[in-house]
């Protein structure tokens, strides 16, 4: 008797909840918690004090070196200035490199080398992040923005629409940081990422042939066919010999730098200084033995001095200013993705958190800033922050160091650079390229999930063989396929009782539940219950009753006499879902079963209400846990059968 009544209890704490928030509510809910994240109560009763409190607060937030920098020791700076000369070793000859894959003059390379890192210094939360050009995003750039402006033939209009890009890029990156559209880059998963990024590295591999073999003329193009068939092609005409010998040696070098660096984490200093060590030596082989006058191709003049203001070179306006945000957006997504990426990775290491949505704008306003002085997209760089972290980098101090000393450079050596020769550049991408082939991520996705591989191997021949674009375009469709798959054929669960415990779970995933006879109890694996799914739900379950029924015709039981609704997983339901739920009802009732509902959600049981479904099935069958409902039913076959 206590048992039924603490039942009914029970059962009247699902009918009665409270209404939920309505929309009103839940948009201005929404809207508070992007002006005050923390979810603090904004009252005019609030002191001046608590007032200047929360404005402090806010300028942190925006702003996080005002929180630190109270912190920071001089104890720290012997570290942060170390790790960052080490960075700007690497980053100098990496920047003038992918500026050269983005298909601008060198300087540009090193200009983003030093603007966005102080930017992002100022607002950015990530205490290990390098912030500079990347492989991936300038490849991205070069072959996109390639199709719209010929670099070779019109350079000065293609250099504007890279800063045009790069505003956009910013912008975007800027909005979803504001308005915390932080989910939006997750539609490109972990293993589309893993595919995109293999692919990209081997493209960019592959272009490097040009500066390695010195080649004149080459495909703008970035699929592999084209590539090397530009490659294979242009063997007839000239090409320089010394130039491959002279890359090949110092890539092999590149190479035993980075295997030593990897094997002793105490020469992490190593393949960090690699690089600008090549182009060091290069040069003065160059110079010295005047290898240019014998087919080495040489950089030449790389203007030097402070970032140019780029404003009166933004063009907003004109027939390709959509392509110019289509290309924006599509870059702002790609280098949000790697930063955040990078910079999860080493806070999960040093024990703290960061925040994405903070990240977002951070990235964007320093991308903002960067269009307006002659930068391109930047982001954070995998490698480079490998070493920062490797050097003993304690905060974002290190980017400052770093970004001076690059325009120190730019000031000072920049003419020293006149005879680099470009196998150099070439080699220098292409040491850094193995770190962008994740075989291992490949495999475990493989090994783990089948569908995650489809995605992840969509990417990576898209962008082998099609282009980023397409690449990219196959791992969100593949992905967005995934989600709809999902949503529209979810996994419905037949239940049974575990032995000795009052637990129902999945019989395929637990072969020893036993399964209450004349009751059939289910669970719908879906957070909504939707026009997409509902159709298939309600025949999936009449199936699975006519089934029942087919198998004890020729014998005296009676079928299936309850149908129990786990709706446990089931956080939302729509107007198709009721309907569907209404029709598998009066469905039952032909075959002359009940059905029953346990563990509704909130939004679930108030929208039941609305709709007066719960009054035509009786509230006597709401239920708070499938245990209960197959007791109730139980209880009521036996009622049923004393009657009889």
């Amino acid at each position: 008797m206590e048992d039924a009544t603490s039942q009914l209890e029970r059962a009247q704490w699902v009918l009665n909840s409270p209404d939920p928030p309505g929309l009103l509510q839940e948009l201005g809910s929404s809207v508070r918690e992007i002006i005050f994240p923390r979810g603090k109560k904004h009252t005019s009763s609030t002191a001046r004090r608590k007032q200047q409190s929360r404005a402090i607060e806010f300028l942190q937030g925006v702003f996080p070196i005002l929180g630190w920098g109270r912190d920071y020791e001089a104890s720290m700076f012997k570290n942060d200035l170390l790790a960052g000369l080490t960075l700007a070793s690497l980053s100098i000859p990496q920047s003038i490199g992918y500026a050269n894959l983005a298909k601008l003059d060198p300087q540009y390379g090193l200009y983003t080398s030093v603007i966005p890192p102080l930017i992002y210094a100022i607002m950015g939360s990530s205490r290990e992040i390098a912030i500079g050009p990347v492989a991936v995003v300038s490849m991205l750039l070069s072959s996109m923005i390639g199709e719209i402006q010929d670099p070779l033939a019109d350079p000065v209009a293609y250099r504007n629409f890279v800063f045009t890009v790069t505003l956009f890029a910013g912008t975007f990156q800027a909005i979803f940081g504001l308005f915390r559209l932080g989910f939006l880059v997750d539609f490109l998963s972990h293993a589309s990422i893993v595919g995109f990024m293999g692919g990209a590295a081997i493209v960019i591999g592959l272009q490097q042939l040009k500066g390695l073999l010195g080649i004149s003329h080459f495909t703008t193009k970035t699929d592999v066919v084209s590539v090397l068939h530009s490659a294979f092609t242009s063997i007839d005409h000239p090409w320089s010999p010394l130039n491959f010998v002279l890359g090949c040696s110092f890539l092999i070098f590149l190479l035993i730098a980075r295997f030593i660096g990897r094997r002793n984490k105490k020469l992490f200093w190593f393949p960090a200084i690699a690089p600008l060590v090549s182009v060091i030596l290069s040069t003065l082989i160059v110079f010295l033995t005047k290898a240019d006058k014998h087919g080495v191709k040489i950089v030449r003049h790389i203007k030097g001095g402070l970032n140019r203001s780029s404003v009166h070179d933004l063009q907003l306006s004109g027939p390709q200013l959509g392509q110019a945000a289509k290309i924006g957006l599509i870059s702002a997504i790609v280098a949000l993705t790697e930063a955040i990426a990078v910079g999860r990775s080493f806070a999960s290491i040093k024990g703290y958190h960061i925040d994405g949505n903070k990240e977002m704008l951070a990235l964007g306003f320093m991308n903002i800033a960067g269009s307006l002085s002659s930068c391109y997209v930047a982001t954070g760089s995998f490698s480079r922050t490998a070493v920062n972290f490797s050097a003993g980098c304690q905060t974002l101090v290190s980017n400052i160091v770093m970004s001076i000393t690059v325009l120190v450079s730019l000031e000072v050596f920049t003419r020293l650079l006149y005879y680099t020769p470009t196998a150099i550049l070439a080699s220098i991408i292409l040491s850094a390229l193995p770190g962008l082939i994740d075989i291992r991520g490949a495999y475990y996705i493989w090994k783990v999930d089948k569908l995650d591989f489809i995605a992840c191997i969509g990417a990576f021949f898209g962008v082998l063989f099609a282009s980023v674009e397409i690449g990219l375009l196959a791992a969100v469709t593949i992905s967005f396929a995934r989600i709809l798959l999902d949503a529209i054929r979810p996994g419905i669960e037949a239940l049974g009782r575990l032995p000795r415990a009052d637990v129902y779970c999945d019989m395929n995933q637990y072969p020893m539940a036993i399964k209450t006879p004349g009751i059939l109890a289910v669970r719908i694996n879906s957070a909504l219950l939707c026009f997409a799914n509902a159709n298939f739900i309600r025949e999936r379950i009449l199936r699975w009753v006519t089934e029942e029924v087919n198998e004890i015709k020729e014998s005296t039981e009676r079928g299936i006499q309850a149908v129990i609704l786990d709706m446990s997983n089931v956080m939302n339901i729509d107007t198709a879902g009721i309907l569907a739920l209404d029709e598998l009802h009066k469905e039952l009732l032909i075959h002359e079963a009940q059905l029953a509902i346990a563990n509704p959600k909130w939004q679930v049981i108030h929208k039941l209400r609305l709709a007066k479904f719960i009054d035509r099935i009786g509230r006597g069958w709401i239920f708070l846990t499938v245990s209960e409902a197959v007791d109730a039913c139980v209880s009521s076959k036996l009622t049923a059968l004393a009657n009889c």
